[in-house]
């Protein structure tokens, strides 16, 4: 579903009132949680936390004046996507969320390679996605990166 807002209280403003108190949950917990450094911003069409080009200048290897996307979240058609790029670099924390889930959502995990997808929107594990959000520092996640996607 896409959504022309420039920042990230635009893309919360002209959600539905029901999506709307969903995704201002979601950007609080994770503004609560996450490391400091990172930026809330729009990227790719969708509310994103991402290592500014001010810190990292290299910027994302896709799109090298872009800043490094680190987490994003969405409404998209159907549900609500939580998008977190270290699951998708580190196995051990896509393990321990997989583990995880189970003890805070009754519902079968419904994910991508980095995607989580919310259905319902009552089975949304916030205290989940706060912890998720602050398993990894800038620093660490830089590192994890640069060790992936090693530029030449």
């Amino acid at each position: 579903m896409s959504n022309p807002a420039l920042t990230p209280d635009e893309y919360e403003n002209q959600l539905a009132d029901d999506r709307k108190a969903v995704i201002a949950k979601l950007r609080k917990t994770i503004l609560q949680h996450l490391p400091p450094g990172f930026e809330e911003t729009i990227s790719y069409g969708m509310i994103g936390y991402v290592v500014p080009l001010s810190i990292y200048p290299a910027g994302y290897h896709c799109k090298p004046d872009e800043p490094l996307p680190f987490l994003s979240i969405a409404s998209q058609k159907n549900f609500i996507a939580l998008y977190h790029m270290g699951m998708y670099a580190d196995e051990k924390l896509l393990q321990w969320f997989q583990d995880e889930y189970p003890k805070h959502v009754k519902s079968k995990l419904d994910m991508g390679k980095s995607c989580v997808r919310f259905k319902k929107m009552d089975d949304i594990p916030f205290k989940l996605i706060a912890e998720l959000a602050q398993k990894i520092t800038m620093a660490d996640w830089i590192s994890r990166y640069e060790s992936i996607f090693k530029k030449s």
